[in-house]
């Protein structure tokens, strides 16, 4: 139970937190994946090479530790977890081994000194309670998602019923399940979850829905990322036939209702949860859209055709196209974001919503351009491929 002394023992180790707290989590992450291969799976080893992983961990560790008394100010943070977590199946049994290891990392890292036992006892109880609230939002999601039309739980085969070249980096595979019955409807800008044994070694990767819900299938777009695992494995070894195991969708980046104009802006494969925004929001009628990609030249170019479509069928619709290197062709500029593409394509005054996404530094140059022009906060919305960082 976390008391009013385990908690002013936490608030009390935050300083360390915001020091030393990547090393702990760096050192963290080492002991679990190399002691409980069980959950290996459940992580990106890219991310660990990186340090992205460890630095995200560090940053919510430190957030939580901050806001030990006063929960409700951790704002978004907890639904983002729940929903990676059921993304990729976190189930209970996975947590007494993620509290064990960072216990023992923190008693490794910080010393007898610093964590004694009074400091290991307290960042246990504290790890119990976050733990308790997830494990019970994770539970509730899970029967949710099993009880609706077209719903299930963990893994569900899905068949491979189309492979389709987007462009030089990005494939689509559209996805139906093996079993032919419906499939669970989602939200624009959701992701699904991928289960997949490479070289006898399961792994499980997210990936956006690209296309808006249809009740038979999903289409997932994936880029295809140097040294990149399961993307070069898809692009290469997945085939049209070949069954995928796949978890149900999940993720809070959603499209909000709204009759405001909705504008998407997005950099490289960043395009393709905005596709299915953009599709829905279409389909739905009323709603002005405006989309603007960033690609990096003419042949990292995907989706083209599909925007061209939709202009010439919606006159509700405008996109714009910006390559990095190149000649422009067909497209609206070159260079990269500069905040007068903001000023001369996005809708006068501030009334509108804006969703974005792509590499960090892109995100946070839309930021800083979104922030320049006097955007409010609640009017912008973005999310990371990956673990969640700064974009300040």
């Amino acid at each position: 139970m976390l008391t009013a002394d385990k908690t002013s023992i936490i608030k009390a180790t935050v300083p360390i937190l915001e020091t030393g707290g990547e090393a702990l989590t760096t050192h963290f992450y080492k002991i679990m994946l190399d002691e409980y291969p069980q959950v290996r799976p459940l992580f990106n080893q890219a991310h660990q090479a990186s340090g992205a992983q460890p630095r995200a961990l560090a940053n919510s560790v430190l957030l939580y530790a901050r806001n030990i008394d006063k929960l409700q100010e951790l704002g978004p943070l907890a639904g983002q977890i729940v929903n990676k977590h059921v993304a990729l199946q976190v189930l209970p049994e996975h947590y007494p081994i993620v509290g064990a290891c960072l216990l023992r990392a923190i008693r490794e890292v910080l010393g007898p000194d610093i964590a004694t036992d009074a400091v290991i006892d307290a960042w246990g109880a504290a790890y119990q309670q976050l733990a308790d609230m997830l494990i019970g939002a994770e539970a509730t999601m899970y029967d949710k998602l099993a009880a609706a039309r077209g719903g299930w739980r963990g893994a569900r085969s899905f068949r491979v019923a189309r492979k389709q070249v987007e462009s030089a980096e990005i494939t689509s595979f559209y996805l139906e399940p093996a079993d032919g019955q419906p499939v669970i409807d989602f939200i624009p800008g959701q992701y699904l979850g991928l289960q997949l044994v490479i070289n006898g070694q399961e792994v499980r990767r997210n990936y956006s829905l690209s296309a808006a819900p249809n009740d038979h299938g999903y289409r997932i777009s994936v880029k295809r990322e140097q040294g990149g695992l399961v993307s070069n494995f898809l692009h290469d070894n997945v085939m049209e036939g070949a069954t995928l195991g796949v978890f149900p969708p999940a993720g809070d980046f959603t499209l909000q209702e709204s009759t405001a104009p909705l504008v998407l802006i997005s950099g490289g494969v960043g395009i393709t949860p905005t596709l299915a925004m953009a599709e829905a929001a279409l389909a739905k009628g009323g709603r002005n859209v405006i989309f603007l990609h960033y690609a990096r030249d003419g042949k990292a170019r995907a989706f083209g055709k599909t925007l061209a479509d939709w202009a010439a069928r919606y006159p509700r619709f405008r996109h714009f196209t910006v390559l990095e290197h190149g000649d422009a062709g067909d497209a609206h500029a070159v260079g990269r974001p500069t905040i007068e593409h903001m000023q001369n394509w996005l809708p006068a005054g501030l009334d509108y919503d804006v969703y974005f996404l792509g590499p960090k530094p892109f995100m946070a140059a839309i930021k800083r351009f979104l922030l320049t022009l006097g955007l409010p906060d609640e009017r912008r919305r973005y999310e990371f491929f990956g673990p969640a960082e700064a974009l300040d």
